[in-house]
């Protein structure tokens, strides 16, 4: 596989750990120092270390009962930062956001995680999404997957 490739890879298990809830596979993407921050109001804000990570990916995913897809992805050509577009469905809700990655040396483990959600996480809102972006048009999907 290419740099990007590998990548890419990279991101897809760690997101089918996350819709998985599994703590052994989610520790097999991150280093030992990861961290993943968060946008304000986010339970915790930043998540630093590989334990930390796992612990609260665990219990957020099986809270929630979300389903998170990747829907777009760019990675640099030497794979050492990738960008994705994702969706999160939960509980009626749709919400979208970026992240921004960085991984090893090797591209074998990400080591950080830039959250920036389309919207504030308003309680009062079902749809989380950029105003006047046509998603539907683009592919995005808007319903939850079975």
């Amino acid at each position: 596989m290419t740099p990007p490739e590998t990548a890419e890879a990279l991101i897809r298990r760690y997101y089918a750990a996350c819709n998985a809830a599994d703590a052994e596979a989610l520790a097999s993407c991150f280093t030992e120092n990861a961290v993943h921050y968060f946008p304000p109001g986010f339970p915790g804000e930043v998540w630093r270390g590989r334990d930390a990570l796992v612990a609260n990916w665990t219990r957020f995913a099986r809270r929630l009962n979300g389903h998170w897809t990747v829907d777009r992805l760019l990675s640099a050509p030497d794979g050492r930062e990738a960008v994705i577009e994702w969706t999160n469905f939960t509980d009626g809700r749709l919400t979208r956001g970026d992240e921004w990655y960085l991984f090893d040396e090797r591209i074998e483990r990400i080591r950080e995680i830039r959250a920036y959600f389309a919207a504030p996480l308003d309680a009062e809102r079902t749809v989380h999404e950029l105003a006047g972006f046509d998603y539907t048009a683009r592919g995005y999907p808007t319903e939850r997957p079975t």
